[in-house]
C-alpha cells in the first residue's frame, strides 16, 4: 500500500475539487519527469503516462488503475474497499469543527479542557498552540477534511498512556451520526518554536463491516500480518500479527523479514510517508525521493518472493502535493501485481478497488461471498 499515491481523477473528483489532482503524474511533471529504475521495469509506465517513466510493452507486473465506488477519500474508506467493504455513506467530517457536546464530553470526562478544535495541519497547530497546552495541559484538538478526531499533547506535559486513555475515550464519544473514521493520538516533543511529532501515533478506528476479504482469507486458513498502521485501520478485527513501524524503511524490512520467513500468509503493509510526510506538505521533490527509496529497496521485496508469490501495490487515494490543497484528493488507486516465476507481458487491468482483496481472498482459495462484498479477481494461482 503507497499511501496517497493517486494516478488521476476519478470522473466524480470535480464534486470534490480535486478535477486537476493526479498525484504521481503531477509529480512527475513537477520533478523534470522519475527517476525510478526498478518500478519502471516492473511496470510503473504502464499505469498512466508519467513523464521519465515510460511504458513497458513486455512489463513483468500486470498494470492498471482501480476506481473507488465508496463515497469520500480517506484512508479508512480506501483501505476498506480494498478488502471489499463499499462504504455507501462518507464518513461525516468538520470543517468548522466539533460540536460543543462533542467536546464538553471530551472534556468532562477526561478531566482536560480543550484548545483548537477546527480543521488545521498537524505539524502547524503544535507549534501555534504548543506553548499555550504545556502551560494549561489543555488537550489540542483538531481535524482535517478527513474523517477524524485528532487529540496532540505533549510527552512531557500529558503522560502518553493519558494520551491514549482520551483517545479511547473519545473513540466512544464518537458515534451515531459522530462516527468519525479515526481518532488519532498524536504525541509530540520539543520545544516552543521547535515542536516535532513523535512516532508514537495510535489510531482507534470504526469496526470494518463483514464479510470482508480480510475475514474470508482467514477463513482459509491464511494468517494476516499488518505492518505499519493497517491494523490500526482495520479497528484490530481479522488481523492476526501487527508490526508498528517508525518509517517506510522500517517497514520495507519488516515485510522483507516476513517473505524471508513465511511459508504462507497475508503481508498487508502501509507505507505511509508518502502521505503524512510529503503530501500533506505539497513537497512533491521529497515525495519523489520517498519514492526512490522504496525503489531503491525493490530488489530486496523482489528477491524475497518464491515462486507463485503474489505482489499487489496500490494506493487508497491521492494527495496530489502540486495542488494548492494540503488535503486527500479523490483518485484512482495504481495497481502494479506481479506474479514470481510469472511474466504478465505488459497485461493490464482496470477495475475498482474491491479487485485487489478479491483476487488476495482467491489466491488462498476463500469462498466466494455472496452478496454484499465488491470485487472480481484480476489473477488467479
Amino acid at each position: 500500500m503507497l499511501d496517497g499515491v493517486g494516478v488521476g481523477a476519478l470522473p466524480d473528483a470535480d464534486a470534490y475539487g480535486d478535477e486537476a489532482s493526479n498525484t504521481l503524474g503531477n509529480v512527475a511533471r513537477a520533478v523534470g519527469g522519475l527517476d525510478l529504475p526498478n518500478l519502471e521495469a516492473l511496470g510503473l509506465g504502464n499505469v498512466i503516462e508519467l513523464a521519465g517513466c515510460p511504458p513497458q510493452p513486455g512489463a513483468p507486473a500486470l498494470a492498471g488503475r482501480l476506481i473507488e465506488r465508496s463515497k469520500g477519500k480517506d484512508t479508512i474508506s480506501g483501505h476498506w474497499e480494498l478488502m471489499g467493504i463499499v462504504s455507501r455513506r462518507a464518513l461525516p467530517t468538520y470543517p468548522h469543527g466539533f460540536p460543543f457536546n462533542v467536546i464538553e464530553d471530551f472534556a468532562h470526562k477526561t478531566g482536560r479542557s480543550v484548545l483548537g478544535n477546527s480543521p488545521a495541519s498537524g505539524t502547524e497547530i503544535i507549534q501555534v498552540l504548543g506553548e499555550e497546552h504545556q502551560k494549561t495541559g489543555k488537550w489540542i484538538v483538531y481535524t482535517s477534511a478527513d474523517s477524524v478526531f485528532q487529540v496532540a499533547a505533549h510527552v512531557d506535559t500529558i503522560p502518553l498512556d493519558e494520551l491514549y486513555t482520551a483517545c479511547e475515550v473519545a473513540r466512544s464519544i464518537l458515534t451515531g451520526q459522530n462516527a468519525v473514521g479515526r481518532v488519532i493520538a498524536r504525541p509530540f516533543e520539543g520545544e516552543p518554536g521547535n515542536y516535532h511529532r513523535t512516532p508514537d501515533r495510535h489510531d482507534w478506528s470504526l469496526k470494518p463491516r463483514r464479510p470482508n476479504y480480510l475475514a474470508l482469507a482467514r477463513e482459509a486458513g491464511a494468517e494476516v500480518h499488518g505492518i505499519g498502521k493497517i491494523s490500526d485501520v482495520f479497528a484490530g478485527e481479522d488481523i492476526d500479527h501487527t508490526y508498528p513501524t517508525t518509517s517506510n524503511g522500517d517497514g520495507i524490512t519488516r515485510t522483507v523479514e516476513l517473505l524471508e520467513n513465511l511459508d504462507h500468509g497475508f503481508i498487508f503493509t502501509n507505507l505511509v510517508e508518502t502521505d503524512t510526510t510529503w503530501g500533506h506538505r505539497n513537497d512533491p521533490v521529497n515525495f519523489h525521493r520517498c519514492l526512490q527509496d522504496l525503489d531503491r529497496r525493490m530488489f530486496d521485496i523482489l528477491g524475497s518472493l518464491r515462486p507463485g508469490d503474489l505482489l499487489i501495490m496500490t494506493s487508497d487515494h491521492g494527495v496530489d502535493p502540486t495542488t494548492p490543497s494540503t488535503e486527500h484528493s479523490r483518485e484512482h488507486a495504481l495497481l502494479l501485481a506481479y506474479v514470481e516465476g510469472r511474466n504478465a507481458s505488459g497485461a493490464r487491468h482496470d477495475g475498482e478497488f474491491g479487485d485487489v482483496g478479491a483476487t488476495v481472498n482467491c489466491w488462498f482459495s476463500g469462498r466466494v461471498p455472496s452478496r454484499g462484498v465488491s470485487g472480481t479477481p484480476f489473477i488467479e494461482p
